[in-house]
């Protein structure tokens, strides 16, 4: 059968209520769930890395680097149920070194972030981390990752029916 189909909020949405109906639904929906984030490994995988590989050329400091903060904080995440049901890379913001909730944010884009050079309010600088360390990698393989997420779900779909049979 040929033509060409999406997986939506909905259809996610809808795998995890059948899911939940079956007779081991629970193992099915953690399985699924860890496949899902499984593959997209290589988006959370490219986004480390290209945060790691920002250049520094600040002074040694006491305390945690901003890049392996940023870096640890990278995870996959995905939901079968919610509005927000789906499949997503994100970075957290809680625990960045030195107050920098906004770190992943700021870092990422092109505009400058402005602080105090280690506190002192008389002197300050302007800092530009890298620019789509983030939004670069997600776009570019976006094809790739939603064809493997489509590839877990149609493979969670048939191994559903199959055990209905």
């Amino acid at each position: 059968m040929a033509g060409e189909w999406r997986v939506t909020a909905d259809d996610l949405r809808d795998v995890g209520t059948a899911l939940r109906l079956e007779e081991d639904g629970t193992r099915l929906r953690r399985a699924l769930t860890k496949e899902l984030r499984t593959a997209i490994e290589p988006a959370v995988a490219e986004a480390k890395g290209r945060i790691l590989a920002m250049g520094s050329a600040g002074l040694s400091h006491r305390g945690e680097q901003l890049r392996g903060a940023i870096a640890r904080r990278v995870r996959a995440q995905a939901r079968l149920a919610g509005k927000a049901a789906g499949v997503r890379v994100r970075v957290g913001k809680t625990g960045m070194p030195r107050g920098f909730a906004n770190a992943p944010k700021r870092t990422n884009r092109h505009k400058p972030w402005r602080h105090p050079v280690f506190g002192n309010t008389n002197t300050w600088v302007a800092q530009t981390g890298s620019p789509g360390w983030f939004d670069d990698p997600m776009r570019e393989h976006a094809a790739e990752y939603r064809a493997a997420v489509e590839r877990v779900i149609t493979d969670t779909a048939d191994r559903i029916r199959r055990g209905a049979r």
